[in-house]
């Protein structure tokens, strides 16, 4: 399966770019700075320089040539303002389904956040309210496409060694996940087209990740 992940050099990503080359996937990692390429090579997968928000759709969806599935595993990351909030975890995200389709790449995973049903709290950080307000922004505007697409919303997420245990369900609760589970539970989504149209929130837990997904459908 050749599968093109947005945000490439992020953590989640290089942990499933690992898991997916590991296991004889193909994986293609979309990264903005072209010193990242040798840490994606690293971890199995073929770099390719596209910066997500200057490109446009043409210039995407040439990259998914060839492609089975797609996943926006990407976001402004820490330090950014809220104006990138909105241009990477929305406008990016939208680009990325928009070559989607351009590229007849059906298969769409999502990664977002738990938190965005609910309005921000009249306290919260301006930054961290437009995250959320762009992840839900992400999630509506893929809902609305003719995408085979899931939507994972992980809990609070740790660099600690995975479990292979989790809560997968549509209303998880708060809870931690590490991010190496993240992306195995991703990797299992792709496995499993009965995901398709799904919202699931992540969460750790006491279920083997193959049996939580299948559950989940």
């Amino acid at each position: 399966m050749r599968v093109v992940i947005a945000g490439g050099h992020g953590k989640i990503a290089l942990l499933l770019e690992r898991h997916l080359a590991g296991r004889g996937d193909t994986p293609v990692g979309l990264i903005r700075n072209p010193e990242q390429a040798a840490t994606l090579r690293d971890a199995g997968a073929t770099p390719v320089v596209c910066d997500l928000e200057h490109a446009d759709v043409t210039e995407v969806a040439a990259h998914l040539d060839r492609a089975d599935a797609v996943i926006f595993a990407a976001g402004a990351g820490p330090g950014s303002g809220a104006a990138r909030k909105d241009t990477v975890d929305r406008g990016a995200a939208a680009l990325l389904a928009d070559a989607a389709t351009r590229a007849g790449v059906h298969r769409y995973l999502l990664v977002s956040s738990m938190g965005v049903d609910d309005p921000p709290a009249a306290d919260t950080d301006d930054v961290w309210a437009a995250y959320l307000k762009a992840k839900r922004a992400a999630e509506d505007d893929l809902r609305g496409r003719d995408l085979a697409w899931t939507v994972l919303r992980p809990g609070q997420l740790t660099d600690n060694e995975p479990t292979g245990r989790v809560t997968l369900t549509r209303h998880a609760g708060r809870g931690a996940i590490s991010r190496a589970d993240v992306a195995h539970v991703l990797a299992a989504l792709l496995d499993e087209p009965r995901t398709t149209g799904k919202t699931l929130e992540l969460v750790d837990g006491p279920t083997p990740i193959a049996d939580a997904v299948q559950a989940a459908v």
